[in-house]
């Protein structure tokens, strides 16, 4: 525990919300000096390290050393993070997404990845919080996993005192509706074409569609697609000739809104700027082979009994599956605490997931 709690602090400490490479730097020197695997810094900054390449099916312990922008409290005046621990919880950004997980991986990483008889690896990567360029980077560079236990937060989303296994996640999908039209004076608005009322024509088709419905291992996924801002006009007295509309969809495996229907009224045009791939587990056996592992770290540490589950938030591990790679999410991090003010990480979730990281590298 004094270990984990340790190198959680010093990566936490590390301030990467501009620029990773500090923070890349401490987990490089700390697996090169604590471990014997073939450590590997790519030009992206992503930090993996391997034992027994080439060897087996692979697995994968993945996390990213990137953050958030802190809150103003998060940080001291000369631009260092602020790292607290009370009451059994380590404070700071990026306690919880995602350097407390990185940590316990690295830690069971060094610690099991001897009597593993396949490849295991350890991996890091730069750019999660941007839309994954990090893992973007590194599977355009030929990085290739088997199969990958993604550190993100799946802590008690079935209940209370356990740490989940999510078999799927949803994706993401940002776009705009960009409603064009004719401007003049709002004295003679026939004399236009207003933009607003084209803008809110589209909305009405975005109100009219359905969400995609999926199913992953028995589990339920459902999408949904919200407007969230709305921009256009410039005065009051000018009939506005473009107005904007952000849409954000959650994706499911498989399945879409078809926002293409948008498109078809006349003056609008529909841009996406933003997908990020849902994710799901397509091996019942492997996503079972880490419930099994989790199910007896908790019974051993008389915690409530983990579930497969579903995550609603998009991850790395959607590009990943999206490669080829069979992924679930196993993490720390519970709702509610990452990208806030006082976001923080139990210590004791901590030691749980570092103990099934641990075992499932050392029975890989």
């Amino acid at each position: 525990m004094d270990e984990l709690r340790d190198l959680t602090e010093t990566l936490v400490s590390v301030p990467s919300h501009e620029d990773e490479t500090a923070a890349g730097d401490a987990i490089e020197a700390w697996l090169r000096e604590e471990t014997d695997a073939d450590v590997a810094r790519d030009d992206a900054g992503n930090v993996v390290a391997r034992v027994n390449p080439g060897v087996g099916e692979s697995l994968a312990l993945v996390g990213h050393h990137d953050v958030v922008p802190p809150a103003d409290r998060q940080t001291t005046d000369s631009g260092d993070y602020v790292v607290e621990t009370r009451d059994g919880r380590l404070y700071g950004r990026g306690a919880a997404d995602m350097k407390g997980a990185v940590a316990a991986s690295m830690l069971a990483f060094r610690d099991a990845a001897a009597d593993a008889d396949s490849e295991v690896a350890f991996a890091s990567f730069v750019g999660e919080e941007i839309g994954g360029e990090g893992v973007r980077a590194a599977l355009d560079d030929g990085f290739e996993l088997d199969y990958a236990v993604v550190a993100e937060g799946s802590t008690n989303y079935s209940g209370p005192n356990r740490t989940d296994v999510a078999v799927a996640h949803r994706g993401r999908r940002a776009s705009t509706l960009v409603a064009s039209g004719t401007a003049c004076h709002a004295s003679g608005p026939e004399r236009g074409e207003n933009a607003v009322y084209r803008a809110t024509d589209a909305v009405d088709v975005v109100r009219g569609l359905s969400v995609p419905d999926a199913e992953v291992l028995d589990h339920p996924v459902s999408g949904s697609i919200a407007v969230t801002e709305i921009d256009g006009g410039s005065a009051w007295n000018v009939i506005p000739d473009r107005c904007e509309v952000t849409l954000d969809e959650r994706t499911v495996p498989g399945g879409f809104a078809d926002l293409a229907r948008t498109a078809e009224l006349e003056g609008v045009e529909w841009v996406v700027e933003q997908d990020l791939p849902p994710m799901a587990c397509d091996d019942a056996d492997f996503a079972e082979r880490v419930l099994d592992a989790a199910r007896s770290v908790h019974e051993a540490r008389s915690d409530a009994e983990p579930e497969q589950t579903t995550k609603p938030h998009a991850t790395d591990a959607g590009w990943l599956a999206q490669a080829g790679t069979t992924c679930v999410v196993y993490g720390p991090s519970e709702p509610g605490e990452a990208h806030t003010k006082d976001e923080s990480v139990s210590l004791d979730v901590l030691a749980r997931c570092y103990e099934t990281y641990r075992a499932l590298v050392a029975n890989w």
